[in-house]
């Protein structure tokens, strides 16, 4: 197989699954984006504490674009088919080129938890990943304590490969990070 890096910057990229839609975040996703990332359930085991202000979210949106713009990571909305509304974000970030390898991140809005969505989703990115994109490694972390996290990686088909510990501090609180890993000789997983 012929070595390939993702382009700088990245095309406007949407990718379809049965369900969802993943497409490029848009001005009008900044309302969405703080209900998620403001919701305290979601934000449980981020490395930072839940938005507080709507402009926290339109100052995302403008990061996350500029950021797909100079091709430092992909950020995608995600969607369920036909609502046009943003339910959750899927990102491939902190990019090792000469490696072929990315970070994987995501969230999802509370009410679309249980439902495979983000399954769903990450399974359509990873896909790309490792197919339109070239990358021959993903990596993900995740604070420990996240059981629902492990086990969708797991699913994935990522393997846990170590720990940091007392790698974050969020406010008061100091946790680990579960190191993951995929590569693409392990896609799709069986």
């Amino acid at each position: 197989m012929k070595s390939r890096t993702p382009r700088s910057p990245f095309p406007a990229v949407t990718l379809r699954a049965p369900r969802l839609t993943l497409r490029p975040v848009a001005d009008a996703d900044a309302p969405a984006l703080f209900a998620i990332f403001s919701d305290r359930d979601v934000m449980r085991y981020w490395s930072r504490p839940p938005m507080a202000d709507p402009e926290e979210a339109v100052a995302l949106v403008r990061d996350i674009q500029a950021g797909c713009a100079r091709g430092e990571a992909l950020q995608l909305a995600v969607e369920r088919n036909g609502e046009g509304r943003a339910i959750g974000t899927c990102t491939l970030f902190h990019f090792h080129r000469a490696s072929r390898r990315a970070e994987l991140g995501y969230a999802l809005a509370r009410p679309h938890w249980g439902q495979g969505l983000m399954h769903e989703a990450l399974t359509r990115l990873v896909g790309y990943a490792f197919g339109e994109l070239g990358l021959n490694r993903l990596e993900a972390d995740i604070d420990p304590r996240n059981a629902a996290s492990a086990r969708s990686l797991a699913r994935l088909g990522f393997r846990k490969e170590g720990t940091l510990r007392e790698r974050w501090i969020v406010g008061d609180e100091v946790s680990d990070s579960d190191l993951y890993g995929l590569l693409r000789t392990e896609w799709p997983p069986r």
